[in-house]
């Protein structure tokens, strides 16, 4: 990594701010990452488990694993319900504890993308997924230097 790179990283992170006191959003780098994840990780849970009520965007019920539909006692399309509920609730853990929500949503990406695999046919979206995870794993690292009265760890 070169120096000018270095240069220009933001000093070291406590309560969200910068040793020389920069914590806006519009100038520093760090709290634009942690904000830009936040939101997009607060909103698409939430749109995609409103989805799962009303099927606008895709047919979510041919992605469940044959293997989970035959050992619970709801239909698929009752467990896409349940899906849609906990997307929800994981969209707004993450809008008011983002630090906890980044590992929730991670966890959560994690069984969907096991779900996926175990069909064989959405190696893309398992794909797909994994960077998703790596992206909610990153905010919820961000989180910590954004945590009222802590110092960055």
């Amino acid at each position: 990594m070169s120096t000018a790179v270095l240069k220009n990283a933001p000093a070291t992170m406590v309560n969200g701010r910068t040793a020389d006191g920069d914590a806006s959003w519009r100038t520093n780098p760090v709290a634009q990452a942690f904000w830009l994840l936040r939101l997009g990780f607060t909103l698409a849970p939430i749109l995609f488990g409103l989805d799962k009520f009303a099927d606008v965007l895709v047919d979510w019920d041919r992605y469940l694993a044959p293997e989970f539909a035959d050992v619970l006692p709801w239909t698929t399309h009752e467990l896409m319900y349940a899906v849609g509920v906990i997307e929800i609730v994981a969209g707004l853990v993450v809008a008011v504890r983002p630090l906890f929500g980044g590992y929730l949503v991670a966890a959560w990406l994690g069984g969907i993308i096991v779900n996926l695999l175990m069909q064989a046919d959405y190696y893309d979206i398992a794909l797909r997924d994994f960077g998703l995870l790596l992206g909610a794993l990153t905010l919820a690292r961000l989180a910590r230097a954004f945590r009222p009265g802590r110092a960055n760890a």
